[in-house]
């Protein structure tokens, strides 16, 4: 069921293509935006050079994910490029309770699983300039092998047609623009009136404001 108690802190979902430049952009909002918190997710995937475990993601075997899976343990997970990645329920939601805005970074298809429980859940899109774009950007990450580029630039296609489930799409052309309007969304999301009720309770109170019946 979707959380329905007032909650004051905000959770955001960050969705993008892979190359899109999407934790580029995630990094820079959590630098001047210290009271937002990045979900760490597991995943089976091996590490990237400088990524550290607990810091990064927690990474873990397959079959050690497929079980905490299997016991419910997840809020979403989802296979992506030949990998399981998943997100811890509780710590979500004692973060978001306790009045901590958190920060999803996640696929199309967590997105989902995570707005049948979170409906309140911020999602934003993140869309490349162009296909030609997406691929440059990929080539010069120099992360993964050219057949690994070819798969994930064919992926981008379907990825993107999910853009329209979310509540706001942003296209990173200039990253400095980019990261202004991400900002924007976040500041614009903490005075929503749930957010603002459970943050203020007090004043509201004495306001004699109450949640609309």
């Amino acid at each position: 069921m979707p959380a329905k108690n007032p909650t004051s802190g905000s959770l955001f979902i960050v969705v993008a293509p892979s190359g899109a430049g999407k934790s580029t952009l995630v990094n820079a909002l959590l630098q001047q935006e210290p009271d937002i918190k990045l979900s760490i997710s597991y995943t089976t995937r091996a590490p990237r050079p400088g990524e550290e475990h607990g810091r990064h993601y927690y990474f873990t075997s397959v079959d050690d994910f497929l079980q905490r899976q299997a016991d419910g343990e997840f809020l979403e997970w989802a296979e992506v490029h030949g990998n399981y990645y998943g997100t811890s329920r509780l710590m979500i939601a004692d973060q978001i309770t306790n009045g901590t805005d958190v920060l999803l970074e996640i696929d199309w298809q967590g997105a989902q699983q995570v707005k049948k429980q979170f409906s309140n859940a911020v999602g934003v899109f993140i869309l490349p300039p162009s296909i030609a774009a997406l691929e440059e950007r990929l080539k010069k990450r120099g992360q993964d092998e050219p057949h690994v580029i070819t798969r994930r630039i064919l992926a981008a296609g379907g990825e993107i047609a999910h853009s329209p489930e979310f509540e706001y799409v942003i296209i990173n052309q200039e990253f400095a623009v980019t990261l202004s309007e991400l900002t924007a969304i976040v500041k614009a999301a903490r005075c929503r009136f749930p957010q603002q009720a459970a943050r203020n309770a007090y004043l509201f109170t004495q306001l004699g404001i109450h949640a609309a019946s």
